[in-house]
């Protein structure tokens, strides 16, 4: 398990999934997520969005993340949603710098403050791993 959540810790876009209705088929985003190995995972975005709407609703979704290089690997998780709180700048600014040059990440926060608007965290507890590399780097 170490492995595959130390996978899942590197700043990867993950695809989110949500169940909208039963009679279709799940929304699947790309999503800025974060995770730390053990601990629960979260993600980031505007309280009245779709998806946000979609997660509280299902209160629970689904991330996979993967890569190609140097070895096709991915991760996915699903689990149960465990809080939707307000988010803060801090937050933000963590989120961020796990994606963009440290130069860019303040930018990106007023940009997506004054652009985008208020954004909830949205937490969710792991239950459910697959996950598989298929290859060595060798």
């Amino acid at each position: 398990m170490e492995e595959r959540e130390r996978f899942l810790a590197e700043p990867h876009i993950g695809a989110l999934s949500v169940v909208e209705a039963p009679d279709s088929a799940p929304l699947t985003v790309p999503i800025w997520y974060r995770y730390t190995p053990g601990g629960e995972l979260w993600v980031r975005t505007p309280p009245g969005s779709r998806k946000a709407r979609a997660i509280e609703a299902a209160g629970r979704f689904s991330l996979m993340v993967q890569r190609t290089e140097p070895t096709v690997r991915y991760v996915s998780v699903a689990g149960p949603v465990t809080a939707i709180e307000a988010d803060t700048p801090e937050r933000a600014r963590e989120m961020a710098g796990q994606y963009l040059p440290a130069g860019q990440v303040e930018e990106f926060v007023a940009y997506e403050r004054t652009r985008l608007g208020e954004h909830v965290v949205i937490r969710m507890r792991p239950e459910r791993w697959f996950s598989a590399d298929l290859g060595s780097a060798g």
